[in-house]
């Protein structure tokens, strides 16, 4: 998440689009991209000692409470303690593995004079390792515990399961930022709390986005603009009832006051007023030539006004005026 403020955690990345930032770890669905669980990290203990099998900690972590699932990940996670400790919790894994990983054959790594698409495959009790050539002088390694055999695909490419279904499924993350970044809350602002708050905005509006497709697949259909429409929809709900209860409850007693009198001034003023056209005449007197603030106002809004009330003799504007009948104005 891009950020160039101070933060204690803030992390350089020369790789990324954004070289600063706050890293938040991301679990999504691989079909929806909805985000299942986020994590920010926060960097070192307080030890100051780097982290040990950081990846396989952070999977673990973001992978609680699911059951029957398949974790699709990149290298930085992948090992062979990973796959051993999901398998317990009935969770399988995918992903591409490091080459320096020592749990790796060394047959599975070299790439020389091998042709290109070819595989080679490993296995253990539970687990699979292949080694793919997809051009020449370079080779790609993935391990699975998902796939217990080395089944090959039938299309034209004959490219090995494993990678297959690594490739469809290992874009949740990245789809997810994609979208969140399309349609954002967010605010230039130096304070790192903000920058966490618009992110968690900006991705519960999409998760809530795909609940609702779930649960109502025949919503506009043929709207293209489905998250636009939404998000304008989930906007106008949120604030609605603020508004409702801002109508009835001003913000100070002065103005309560004054509301209450002129809402009680309305209703006896209707409750005697003729069939004949109303008159947009108000209930003041001009005193003099002389202006003064609007009372009602306040100082904030500073509207100059030489009218004054009937009956209280306080300067008041227009906008905060009743309009009465000609029948009913003294």
């Amino acid at each position: 998440m891009p950020f160039r403020g101070r933060c204690p955690f803030r992390q350089y990345m020369p790789s990324k689009p954004a070289k600063y930032g706050i890293k938040i770890w991301a679990a999504c669905d691989a079909t929806s991209s909805y985000a299942w669980n986020l994590q920010v990290y926060t960097g070192k203990p307080d030890g100051g000692a780097p982290e040990k099998n950081q990846g396989m900690r952070v999977v673990l972590d973001m992978s609680q409470g699911l059951s029957g699932h398949n974790i699709t990940c990149d290298n930085f996670f992948t090992s062979h303690k990973l796959g051993q400790e999901l398998l317990k919790r009935k969770l399988t894994m995918v992903g591409t593995i490091r080459k320096n990983r020592s749990e790796l054959p060394p047959q599975l790594l070299t790439s020389k004079n091998r042709p290109v698409k070819s595989f080679k495959f490993a296995y253990t009790a539970d687990t699979s390792l292949v080694s793919y050539v997809p051009k020449k002088g370079k080779n790609v390694v993935l391990m699975s515990t998902l796939y217990g055999d080395g089944r090959i695909c039938d299309q034209e490419h004959h490219k090995p399961e494993i990678i297959m279904d690594y490739n469809a499924t290992n874009g949740g993350v990245d789809n997810m930022d994609k979208l969140v970044t399309g349609y954002s809350c967010k605010r230039r602002t130096l304070r790192w709390p903000l920058v966490i708050f618009f992110d968690m905005l900006d991705i519960s509006a999409y998760n809530a986005f795909v609940i609702w497709m779930a649960l109502n697949p025949e919503w506009k259909r043929v709207k293209l603009q489905k998250r636009r429409l939404f998000l304008e929809d989930l906007g106008k709900a949120l604030v609605r009832p603020r508004i409702e209860r801002r109508k009835h409850i001003p913000r100070t007693p002065a103005s309560a006051a004054m509301v209450r009198r002129i809402q009680e001034e309305n209703a006896g003023a209707l409750s005697t007023q003729p069939t004949e056209p109303q008159s947009a005449e108000p209930e003041v007197v001009n005193t003099s030539n002389k202006k003064k603030r609007c009372e009602v106002c306040g100082p904030k809004m500073d509207r100059k006004t030489r009218y004054t009330c009937i009956k209280c003799k306080k300067y008041i504007c227009n906008t905060h005026t009743v309009k009465l009948c000609p029948s009913c104005v003294v």
